[in-house]
């Protein structure tokens, strides 16, 4: 999350600046031709600028992929065992219940004929 958070930072961090450098250029108080370059210049560093944040973007979605994958490992691991403990003591309930059953004397059967002396 925190690795979301930082790229979200950054990428922002970068269209404002991008933003703020445009918006400063127009409301400067500079003649006409010298803005147009200046603007011109701020547009033929844009695809560089757009590069980078793209570049940036995608470390970010890669660190984020490793992080969830690493995440995920952990919980598959966390279900196995979970999973395994689960059946071990499935194993000994049905072994201490066969065992009490073969313990307890057999039920009487009320229909079954009776010897009266």
């Amino acid at each position: 999350m925190a690795n979301k958070q930082s790229g979200d930072f950054l990428g922002g961090l970068m269209v404002g600046a991008a933003m703020g450098a445009v918006v400063g250029l127009l409301l400067a108080p500079r003649a006409g031709r010298e803005t147009r370059k200046i603007l011109r210049k701020s547009a033929d560093a844009l695809p560089e600028l757009v590069e980078d944040l793209a570049t940036s973007i995608h470390l970010q979605t890669d660190r984020l992929s490793e992080t969830a994958l690493v995440n995920w490992d952990h919980t598959l691991t966390r279900l196995r065992e979970a999973i395994a403990a689960g059946q071990a003591a499935s194993l000994r309930e049905y072994a201490h219940l066969t065992q009490a059953a073969q313990d307890a004397p057999p039920p009487e059967n009320p229909e079954s004929p009776r010897e009266d002396h």
